[in-house]
């Protein structure tokens, strides 16, 4: 089972997208914060990390790269409401990441999403 985990400062977003993956079939690791995520990497493996943009203290940014330093292994995925222009999402893509997920999703687009990134 793919262990997923899902970073966001929103409780009842990371609950709702915990849910849907859970659904799926897939094993989620629920995270509220940046600094909380960084740490559980130390610890645990996983196969892709849904990460928000923006949360206080460390943001999506800041997270990602400091992800893509330590293990470029780790696939990473943002969720956001923020419209980025196809130049910086081209440019995101180069730097590693593995797909942008706009909120609100539905359940379908979300799972999709994830099992594309997951087979890539």
């Amino acid at each position: 089972m793919k262990k997923i985990m899902v970073v966001d400062n929103e409780p009842d977003i990371v609950d709702l997208t915990r849910t849907v993956l859970e659904i799926g079939g897939y094993n989620v690791v629920p995270i509220y914060s940046g600094e909380e995520c960084l740490r559980k990497l130390e610890k645990e493996k996983v196969d892709l990390v849904l990460l928000d943009i923006m949360m206080p203290g460390m943001s999506g940014w800041d997270v990602f790269n400091r992800i893509k330093k330590k293990n470029s292994d780790i696939k990473v995925a943002f969720m956001s409401v923020l419209e980025i222009s196809d130049k910086r999402k081209q440019f995101l893509l180069d730097e590693g990441l593995a797909g942008y997920i706009m909120k609100p999703f539905d359940k379908d687009t979300l799972l999709e999403r994830v099992d594309n990134i997951l087979k890539e």
